[in-house]
């Protein structure tokens, strides 16, 4: 699989950063500052990982959603 290059994205006034790490994992930084690091579920639904086991945190998250569903339109670009 290739790297991919780092990029951003915005939601509403907000940049994220967005930096791919493996297959469907990215790390998020928001205004400068590491924020979260997520995982694709599937289609349409991401899981936000725990900062300390990496394991992922069941439960809907809108803000992680959108960030996701933007991350998706980037790749298919």
């Amino acid at each position: 699989m290739k790297m991919r290059e780092p990029f951003d994205i915005e939601l509403g006034d907000v940049v994220y950063s967005v930096f791919p790490e493996e297959e469907d994992t990215y790390v998020i930084f928001k205004n400068g500052v590491e924020y979260v690091k997520i995982i694709k579920d599937n289609d349409t639904n991401w899981l936000k990982l725990n900062p300390e086991t990496e394991l992922p945190m069941f439960g809907m998250d809108e803000e992680i959603n959108l960030i996701g569903l933007e991350i998706k339109k980037e790749l298919e670009l």
